[in-house]
């Protein structure tokens, strides 16, 4: 996971490991960031709201959550989390790899369920509010977990594993079916620009580099991405880079100047006014006033 978004911020209940991938974020929507772009990861993510209200995307369907509500990532789903109008929100994020339920010569378990979700074949819905009759079942498990991960008992990775695996149950015997799912192709052409986009945002990226990517020319490339991410490519790589730039100016001593060019932007002058646009301040003044 490369976001700069998910560093320095989700830090309170981490402890994941490499021989146990299982982490558990405490987020806040502004106060750690006002959005999450548009990217995707191999790992599976659990967003438990808490309090107040927002948007999440997932695979470009969007969901109006608030407090209670359950969202679930599978591995390899394009998602965003972003705040909803002037709105606040709290959330949980629990993001694992469910490769670490896999045992070493696989079972009945992995075969039917857990390798088909890892690859895509498996699909599950994505939103659950309180209403929803599997959301006692889902949330019990989170708060387990919740409890287990304040104080990290001896043999808590044990404890970890049991709910993760009462959570699948849960999901899988419900045998609800998810809502019909976008194009696979076009779904796939986006994540590989998008996870592009996430990689070398800091360099010059034209409209023929990123259509070389999908294989089109630049003006079927253009309309494919507005059609399907309502604005123009240059616009999202400059918002892309202007998010990127916002958490730097939090995250690290470096110069307005050096982090205008680390994020892309060559001209000081132009970075400045898209700043100011788009959080309605200048640099200096977002710094100061969310340092304080």
């Amino acid at each position: 996971m490369n976001i700069l978004e998910y560093e320095n911020t989700q830090e309170l209940k981490s402890h994941g490991q490499d021989s146990f991938p299982f982490n558990i974020y405490l987020c806040s929507i502004p106060l750690d960031f006002s959005v999450v772009p548009f990217h995707w990861h191999n790992d599976m993510e659990v967003i438990y709201i808490k309090k107040g209200r927002g948007r999440i995307t997932v695979d470009l369907m969007p969901f109006l959550v608030r407090g209670g509500d359950i969202v679930i990532v599978p591995p390899g789903q394009l998602h965003s989390i972003e705040q909803f109008e002037d709105c606040s929100m709290e959330y949980e994020n629990i993001i694992f790899q469910p490769a670490m339920l896999i045992p070493a010569q696989n079972d009945a378990c992995s075969e039917q369920f857990l390798l088909p979700l890892m690859q895509g074949q498996l699909l599950l819905p994505n939103y659950f509010s309180p209403d929803s009759p599997l959301h006692p079942a889902l949330s019990s498990c989170l708060g387990a977990m919740d409890e287990i991960c304040k104080t990290f008992p001896n043999g808590y990775q044990l404890a970890i594993k049991g709910q993760l695996f009462s959570f699948f149950y849960a999901l899988f015997s419900s045998g609800d079916a998810p809502p019909p799912r976008r194009n696979n192709k076009s779904l796939d052409r986006l994540k590989e620009i998008l996870k592009y986009v996430e990689i070398r945002y800091c360099e010059k990226i034209s409209i023929s580099d990123a259509a070389k990517i999908c294989g089109f020319s630049e003006s079927h490339f253009m309309k494919f991405f507005r059609n399907n991410m309502g604005i123009s490519f240059t616009d999202y790589l400059n918002e892309y880079r202007l998010t990127m730039a916002a958490r730097m100016l939090l995250s690290s001593s470096d110069s307005i100047a050096a982090i205008a060019g680390e994020t892309g932007f060559d001209n000081l002058s132009y970075f400045n006014r898209r700043f100011k646009k788009k959080y309605h301040c200048t640099p200096s003044e977002f710094r100061n006033r969310n340092l304080v």
